[in-house]
């Protein structure tokens, strides 16, 4: 059965390497025939969320930018697919602030189960990447009837087009979104 996919690539950076995995799980899970949408923060407006709460009784944001447009697909969505620059071990600020605004999804009848992140990052190695997890893994246990599947991590990736010739990094990619 065909699952509705989305695809956030939080980078800001055009053709930066966490957008190319992005988008190599993204056409993976399309081959699999999934119904796949891809959204970059690039070009988004994002406010950060005011903590007022409101959302929780309206289930609405009471900010106008394109967070609400994109958590309303966030919700529609049964599967996710989240890839984050890693900048300072952590999640990106975009990725954050848009985790942040999704709080109106709370409350609702989301119908995501399965989240997935990718990150790329210069460094190598497990730490590099588990700060960035924790933060994901801390967003998804908000939501009861999702779980964090699994972390694809892109370590060593230091110069913008290093994932664009790592065939091992861009299959790994393809293979998670193939296989959601």
């Amino acid at each position: 059965m065909a699952k509705k996919v989305l695809v956030i690539s939080s980078s800001l950076r055009n053709n930066s390497n966490s957008e190319t995995l992005a988008k190599q799980a993204a056409k993976g899970a399309q081959d699999a025939g999934h119904d796949v949408e891809f959204i970059s923060l690039k070009d988004k407006t994002l406010n950060f969320c005011k903590g007022c709460l409101a959302c929780q009784k309206t289930m609405k944001c009471v900010i106008k930018d394109d967070a609400s447009e994109i958590c309303e697909k966030v919700g529609n969505s049964d599967v996710l697919i989240f890839a984050n620059p890693i900048y300072y071990y952590e999640l990106c600020g975009q990725l954050k602030t848009l985790l942040d605004r999704c709080n109106p999804l709370y409350p609702s009848d989301y119908k995501f189960r399965e989240v997935y992140l990718i990150t790329a990052s210069a460094e190598d190695g497990d730490e590099v990447y588990q700060t960035a997890k924790g933060g994901m893994q801390g967003w998804v246990d908000c939501f009861e009837k999702a779980k964090l599947v699994k972390v694809l991590s892109g370590g060593g990736l230091s110069d913008p087009a290093d994932a664009e010739s790592n065939q091992a990094y861009l299959q790994a990619a393809y293979e998670l979104g193939k296989n959601v």
